[in-house]
């Protein structure tokens, strides 16, 4: 049987922030679908995982095949895997330096408006480029996500089932902008990936910038937010 999680604060206005650190995808899957349910229960208050990933490829709902640039060979030579998942959007990576997060949100405490939520999103980093940074970050009609001049910074893709959302953002950091040359990125042939790094010429501490978007979310979203520990998020997901 399932622990029922006990919050610092299990409100409407507080977004708990777990630090994940490098989780492999299919583990880090498992523990968003865990939190999921348990939102979807209103057995906890809103939550938001911040993690990296190791090199993996994702496919969304709409995602095609003929975006991924690797062989078969290829992929097993680099020790990379593929998986389908049930978020919006075509084909992304994840990797190291990288910010990946994913908000467990009830819509029907921000207004239950996708299209508004999604643009928040974007807004996060832009505000948070602008503020931190020095860097003029915008969006681009027809396409998702957050981009400097003509590439992109930040891939969006979420699923929101009965207005609780899962899966994210992905927020390029330190990322190595070469293996995402393994795909077409969201589809997109056209434009190219940037990161933190690349622009401002130096590598940036993940665990810093990750600090940084939790507060520019609450910003955004006009909630409390809390960074809660890997005992207390750990706990809430083991079964007698």
């Amino acid at each position: 049987m399932m622990h029922e999680p006990k919050f610092y604060k299990f409100t409407n206005n507080c977004v708990n922030v777990a630090l994940l650190g490098l989780v492999p995808y299919e583990q880090g899957l498992s523990i968003q679908e865990k939190f999921f349910r348990l939102r979807e229960e209103q057995k906890i208050g809103d939550i938001m995982l911040l993690l990296e990933h190791p090199p993996v490829i994702t496919v969304g709902r709409r995602g095609k095949e003929s975006n991924i640039l690797l062989s078969q060979e290829e992929l097993i030579a680099r020790g990379i895997r593929v998986y389908h998942i049930d978020r919006g959007g075509d084909v992304t990576y994840h990797g190291p330096g990288q910010i990946v997060g994913y908000p467990i949100l009830d819509l029907h405490n921000y207004g239950k408006d996708i299209r508004r939520f999604i643009w928040n999103i974007e807004e996060v980093f832009i505000q948070l480029l602008k503020n931190e940074y020095g860097i003029t970050a915008g969006r681009v009609p027809s396409y998702t996500g957050v981009w400097v001049d003509n590439e992109k910074i930040t891939s969006i893709g979420f699923a929101v089932k009965r207005w609780i959302t899962k899966h994210g953002f992905a927020f390029n950091v330190n990322t190595n902008l070469e293996h995402f040359k393994w795909i077409n990125p969201c589809g997109i042939t056209d434009r190219s990936m940037t990161s933190l790094e690349n622009i401002t010429g130096h590598k940036h501490d993940i665990t810093k910038v990750m600090l940084q978007v939790a507060s520019y979310f609450a910003k955004i979203f006009q909630t409390d937010y809390q960074i809660i520990d890997k005992h207390e998020w750990s706990s809430w997901l083991k079964e007698d």
